[in-house]
């Protein structure tokens, strides 16, 4: 930090990162707390030499400077008062007749950091320190192992895992992306390349992503995934709790396709969009949601009291997602190294195209949704969770402009009866090709269909044939 540097934020009065102290002649006794709340949070600037009346700096000076700063950065070191070792930045100002210290405290890599005893642990809140609560203190043991924690192994093999997910991914991959090398591997070549499995145990994001629901409770007690439709645009003016409940679902792959098909109903979808969350380019909007969703099954801290929890309103979309970010998030935005809390999971995602290559995926959730809604997403994070809140209220006139896109959905539905009137036996893949949608996109039109009561298919799904129904429930 530069002269004027400080200067310039001697003239505010809210800084998260930047505190300062009188310490005329000695150290003030609650530096320490600021000291910890720093190494916890994010880093700033303690200076010594300035206090604060009212809404004004005032420059008192430091007496004795150079023992001050040895007494200080000594007992950072030192280890003897705090139960980390901690290196600050020095710099001296002199402002007119007086001597200003500042030091910058680091953020810690091995958290809670803390002086005396647990109990003096601080975080960072607005421009104040506050004393973390038990649960913070238990988030930030368990950030020590970030990036770790979902390769360590499980103590199963692979009969916890569940055999229909295994085989929904390898179809997926196929499907999505035909010319991917994985493809050529077999389900035991593929577990081993995805991480899966270890020296033939599962591993943690293993059993998260692909295991029976069963054996996952064996091994982290209530695992869930929240899914809440609420009638309201708050709790509290809600007309009830809910109007819908996601049941349990075997594990995290399973929980993503029976969330999204549900929020993609809340949202405008094109006719050309498919189920499975794959967006053309022209709809980012779509990718911003897959993307929301997606972060927060990779990155949730899964071994939180919390529960990683989706809540649709009325006006919004809430996600809520247990485990702090490593860093804040405009520094994640402008980086493009990736930091995920749980690697393997991230890369389970990528394979099939479900997440970003690099980063989080912020950019195309903030620009794919403001893109939509005219509205950037709302983001807050600290040590225990991160809420992601999407607005899906339009104005009027956005309203309106959009209502030819429900015109061309009849006209393709529409289509779809009069070949189904030609040809019962016509399969989803023939129907795309007379469309020119994906099959996907077919399958999405033949869904509203059925749930209308318009149509209804007899027989197996390869050799069965195609009902019309008309509004009386009669066969046409």
């Amino acid at each position: 930090m530069k002269k004027e540097e400080l200067i310039n934020r001697l003239r505010d009065i809210e800084w998260d990162d930047f505190e300062v102290k009188k310490a005329e002649k000695t150290i003030p006794k609650t530096c320490w707390e600021t000291v910890s709340a720093f190494s916890n949070t994010g880093g700033g600037w303690l200076t010594f030499g300035v206090y604060q009346k009212g809404k004004e700096y005032i420059l008192n000076g430091v007496v004795d400077p150079e023992k001050i700063e040895q007494s200080f950065v000594s007992t950072l070191r030192s280890n003897q008062k705090f139960n980390v070792r901690i290196e600050p930045i020095c710099k001296k100002y002199e402002i007119g007749s007086k001597t200003i210290l500042a030091f910058f405290i680091p953020v810690s890599a091995q958290k809670p950091v803390y002086f005396n005893n647990i109990k003096n642990t601080f975080i960072r809140t607005g421009s104040g320190d506050q004393r973390a609560t038990q649960a913070e203190i238990d988030a930030m043991y368990r950030d020590q192992a970030f990036g770790t924690k979902d390769r360590e192994l499980t103590g199963f093999d692979t009969s916890a895992l569940h055999q229909k997910s295994i085989d929904r991914y390898k179809n997926y991959l196929a499907n999505r992306k035909p010319n991917h090398p994985y493809n050529l591997l077999s389900a035991d070549q593929l577990l081993d390349k995805l991480q899966v499995v270890n020296e033939d145990k599962v591993t943690i994001a293993g059993l998260l992503f692909f295991g029976e629901v069963d054996f996952i409770d064996k091994f982290l007690a209530d695992f869930r995934i929240d899914y809440f439709e609420i009638p309201g645009s708050s709790l509290k003016d809600a007309s009830e709790r809910y109007t819908f409940k996601l049941d349990q679902q075997e594990n995290i792959f399973e929980y993503y396709f029976a969330i999204f098909p549900r929020l993609l109903q809340k949202i405008d979808v094109p006719f050309k969009m498919t189920l499975d969350g794959m967006a053309s380019e022209e709809q980012p909007h779509i990718e911003a949601l897959r993307e929301a969703l997606v972060n927060m099954l990779m990155h949730a801290d899964y071994f939180s009291t919390s529960k990683p929890r989706v809540r649709v309103f009325n006006d919004h979309l809430q996600f809520f997602n247990p485990g702090g970010l490593p860093q804040d998030l405009e520094t994640l935005r402008k980086s493009d190294i990736s930091q995920p809390r749980n690697p393997i999971l991230a890369k389970i995602f990528r394979v099939i195209g479900l997440a970003e290559t690099s980063g989080y995926g912020f950019d195309k959730i903030f620009n794919g949704w403001k893109s939509y809604i005219k509205e950037p997403p709302d983001y807050q994070n600290n040590l225990t969770f991160v809420e992601l809140k999407l607005t899906t209220q339009k104005t009027t006139q956005e309203t309106t402009q959009e209502t030819t896109q429900e015109t061309i959905q009849e006209t393709i539905q529409g289509k779809i009866l009069s070949i189904i009137k030609n040809n019962p036996q016509i399969t989803r893949n023939e129907m795309a090709k007379i469309l020119e949608l994906t099959p996907d996109g077919v399958k999405y039109h033949l869904n509203v269909l059925r749930k209308d009561g318009i149509i209804q298919h007899v027989g197996p799904t390869k050799k069965g044939y195609w009902r019309i129904i008309n509004e009386n429930k009669k066969v046409i």
